[in-house]
């Protein structure tokens, strides 16, 4: 073989594995990547969440600061009850697809990097939409008390069209 054939098989070698790199890298940029915040944390096993859904308790209250701080994943359909607290809730949504809802008005979609404020002693649920997951971080004040939890969402109140 002479030294023509021989760069030409080198330069053939080192484009093969050229292009095969790029393909590896076209591939990996073109599969979703979640930067996960939080721990999932633990599954919610009570009765107060339809469907599965994960707590991490970041924040207990204490009587320093009475605010507890929790992140929250649910699954896609998951949500919690009807529910309301004596020192009002903000929600700060981290990642997917979330719905809210107050009392009297109507569902709200809520997607990451949006806020809620939970009004105090106002009744309201909130969830993942039906088709994501949704991840929050809620931030609940417990100096007037705890979570007063109400009746389950029914599929109906779910499924009706959000605004």
């Amino acid at each position: 073989m002479n030294l023509r054939n021989t760069a030409l098989l080198i330069l053939t070698g080192m484009l093969a594995v050229s292009c095969n790199q790029h393909t590896k890298q076209e591939k990996l940029a073109a599969e979703p990547t979640y930067d996960v915040v939080f721990a999932k944390g633990e599954r919610v096993t009570n009765d107060n969440f339809t469907g599965r859904v994960w707590l991490n308790n970041l924040v207990n209250a204490d009587s320093v600061n009475q605010n507890a701080v929790g992140s929250v994943t649910f699954e896609p359909g998951a949500r919690t009850k009807w529910h309301s607290h004596p020192a009002g809730q903000i929600i700060l949504a981290l990642d997917g697809v979330g719905y809210y809802q107050e009392e009297g008005k109507e569902k709200v979609i809520v997607r990451k990097g949006e806020v809620v404020k939970c009004p105090i002693d106002v009744p309201h649920w909130h969830g993942a939409s039906a088709d994501s997951a949704f991840v929050q971080v809620a931030i609940t004040g417990r100096e007037n008390g705890e979570t007063v939890w109400l009746k389950p969402v029914t599929d109906e109140e779910y499924n009706q069209g959000p605004k």
